[in-house]
């Protein structure tokens, strides 16, 4: 036997259970799809501005050359023809021989007041009758790195810049520079051996300096 309901009340509650599809609780993929075009828009907004970019530049650089090109082409026959090579080794070695003499002056006082410093170290540990032994060994230790360069190159003999003397003033620097970081026979003997290459190696410098202007002195007496 069927059931009949024909109550307004639960017709009502039986229709309202129907619509399913207005039901909130289900997601929809909309939101996700606006977000994904929206990212994919943006990207592709950065990729065409950094292209942009990039073209913008190549187009100054190739701006530039063609000016720099055509400022070359209506320069006068004495501009072209003056020697830019030979006066830009010139200039760059007026550089170098700044920065030696520079370097070569401001060594002596840096060296003395290192080297007082490590002396007083010594001092304190009573140990300052040791400091002449590594000091003879480092000048001694410069003299034969100095002979050694000069035998294998000879060619450094007549450079203008002493090379092979400043890449031994950088090895003494290198041993000299952490002396507070050696052990303990190491701070007492390794900083003043650097100390003594230093001094032989300011000298060959001195030295080196003063050779040109006896050479050109003999000259002059024997003309």
């Amino acid at each position: 036997m069927a059931l009949k309901t024909h109550h307004p009340f639960l017709q009502g509650f039986k229709g309202s259970s129907l619509p399913k599809k207005e039901c909130g609780c289900i997601p929809s993929s909309k939101p996700y799809g606006v977000f994904r075009k929206s990212g994919t828009n943006a990207f592709c907004a950065m990729n065409m501005a950094a292209g942009h970019s990039d073209d913008s530049g190549k187009i100054k650089f190739d701006h530039l050359v063609d000016k720099a090109r055509k400022l070359w082409d209506s320069s006068p026959p004495q501009v072209k023809s003056f020697p830019w090579n030979r006066a830009f080794d010139n200039f760059i070695q007026l550089v170098l021989d700044l920065v030696l003499a520079v370097v070569k002056y401001l060594s002596v006082p840096l060296l003395a007041v290192s080297s007082l410093s490590e002396m007083s170290y010594c001092a304190h540990n009573r140990k300052l009758f040791l400091v002449p032994v590594p000091l003879i060994i480092g000048f001694a230790v410069a003299g034969v790195l100095r002979q050694t360069a000069l035998d294998v190159c000879p060619i450094l003999k007549d450079t203008q810049v002493p090379w092979h003397l400043i890449c031994m003033a950088i090895f003494f620097t290198l041993l000299k520079l952490p002396g507070p970081y050696y052990p303990y026979w190491g701070r007492l003997f390794i900083p003043h051996f650097a100390n003594g290459g230093l001094l032989r190696t300011i000298w060959f410098v001195f030295m080196r300096g003063r050779r040109p202007e006896k050479a050109s002195g003999h000259e002059a007496n024997t003309s």
